[in-house]
């Protein structure tokens, strides 16, 4: 687990927890193993289920996310990174934020670069301006190619959320 910014930690799955020790919060980037324990449903949900993609519950945020090889649709990833984004805003000034997922390369540091480059915290020109900002923050990050044009495609609508 890495501290990208005050009270900002990027993690992988073996930093996943489900309780709620005091002071934390969590945004679980994942559909296997936290959306779906979360949530509590094995395979897969019809996309009309009320917690399809997002379920919000007291400091744990789970997504159903995944890396493909495709870029992600706006219709399914809006509404996460939409929902990453109020959940920031209502923890950060009281909680440290882990982030994970399965191995913290690409689908939990995204978030947190949108976050961050949001926020004016990194350059937010350009998705490449806000990378090679964040890589100084966390020389970890490597975008899978399904979410990093999902990004480069849709950053003037992240930068206005």
């Amino acid at each position: 687990m890495i501290e990208v910014y005050h009270n900002i930690f990027i993690g992988t799955e073996q930093n996943c927890r489900y309780d709620s020790p005091e002071g934390w919060a969590y945004i679980h980037a994942c559909k296997h193993p936290c959306h779906t324990r979360i949530v509590g449903y094995n395979g897969s949900l019809p996309r009309t289920h009320p917690n399809y993609l997002i379920m919000e519950k007291g400091n744990h945020l789970a997504l159903n996310m995944v890396d493909m090889e495709i870029e992600l649709s706006p219709i399914f990833t809006n509404p996460i990174i939409i929902s990453a984004i109020k959940f920031f805003e209502t923890h950060i000034p009281s909680k440290k934020i882990l982030i994970h997922c399965n191995q913290g390369l690409s689908r939990a540091p995204s978030i947190a670069l949108i976050y961050l480059a949001n926020k004016g915290i990194i350059k937010n020109g350009t998705f490449n301006e806000a990378f090679h900002d964040f890589i100084e923050l966390y020389k970890l990050y490597q975008p899978g190619k399904g979410i990093g044009l999902y990004i480069n495609r849709n950053w003037n609508t992240l930068m206005d959320l």
